[in-house]
């Protein structure tokens, strides 16, 4: 499960499957972890922590190895607009990328947290352009199918109440760079999302080529296994180990839905969810069928 950078992993573990164990998911009785999200780390990291996300730096590529972050369905309503002033990360000593790097290069200085999830404070809007949470992707990525899967993230974290997020660039030897500062292109990033609440506990990981796709999003799932065989990295190992093998071998795709959920002003100023799929899981471990309008994501029976 731990393999370090086996890029042959599959990537056609994206079929709509259901795997029995989710079943199982159902009985996992919930720890209190702090810092859920942080990836395992050892002593050579460059771990920082800002008020809305984590990192881990890579001198070596210029960018972050992974961005991690919990996501809250009250930091999902936007308060602060986009700032789009792209910074150096004043808390990486050795120093990030630079506009230089992306100038005049055919890529966008693409956001791991993007600036959307940070809308709920200028502090974290304006640390979302920090240079650590940039990596060089093409246009037709960052601007479609990563786009829309981080609104479809956004909508999980509406009817789930809180998530927990890890994303960032596969980075591996040999990769193309741009700039004075040689910030390595990856040709792949990856999410992982773990739902750590009752009654639906579930995890789910991407993994997407550095190209544009009109394929939807579930086509690239897999599980956070196959994340970690790809990338090397160890998701959530805080989690108890039972726990953590079973969340992360199974890949329930019917278990989240595949349709952004979209928010809307009340004229008080106060945000509601339209109606959306409730988030409860049946006994045959599939996600109940009802529509609900409740703020908890769940109709009235979960």
């Amino acid at each position: 499960m731990k393999n370090k950078n086996d890029n042959n992993t599959s990537l056609n573990e994206n079929a709509p499957s259901f795997n029995n164990d989710s079943v199982q998911l159902n009985n996992i009785k919930l720890s209190k972890i702090k810092k859920i999200e942080i990836p395992q780390t050892n002593s050579q990291d460059i771990i920082i922590t800002h008020t809305g996300y984590s990192l881990s730096y890579n001198e070596t590529h210029e960018q972050s190895n992974w961005v991690a972050y919990e996501l809250t369905r009250e930091e999902t309503t936007k308060l602060f607009e986009r700032t789009d002033k792209f910074i150096p990360d004043p808390e990486v000593k050795t120093e990030t990328a630079n506009g230089k790097d992306y100038y005049g290069t055919v890529y966008d200085r693409g956001h791991l947290a993007p600036a959307a999830d940070m809308g709920w404070s200028s502090t974290t809007m304006a640390e979302s352009f920090f240079y650590s949470n940039m990596s060089p992707q093409t246009k037709s990525f960052n601007r479609g199918i990563w786009k829309k899967l981080e609104e479809l993230v956004r909508s999980w974290a509406i009817e789930n109440d809180t998530i927990y997020i890890v994303t960032g660039p596969v980075l591996t030897s040999g990769l193309q760079t741009i700039g004075a500062n040689k910030v390595s292109v990856p040709n792949y990033f990856y999410k992982v999302i773990l739902d750590y609440s009752e009654p639906s506990i579930k995890g789910i990981g991407f993994i997407l080529p550095n190209i544009g796709s009109s394929a939807p999003s579930q086509n690239f799932a897999v599980t956070i296994d196959s994340v970690e065989k790809f990338t090397g990295i160890d998701f959530f190992p805080l989690l108890p180990d039972k726990q953590e093998e079973l969340i992360e071998k199974t890949l329930c795709v019917n278990c989240w839905t595949w349709k952004s959920t979209k928010t809307k002003i009340e004229k008080d100023g106060k945000t509601s969810s339209l109606t959306v799929q409730c988030s409860g899981i049946t006994k045959t471990g599939k996600r109940c069928k009802r529509m609900t309008t409740n703020s908890n994501g769940r109709c009235f029976q979960h």
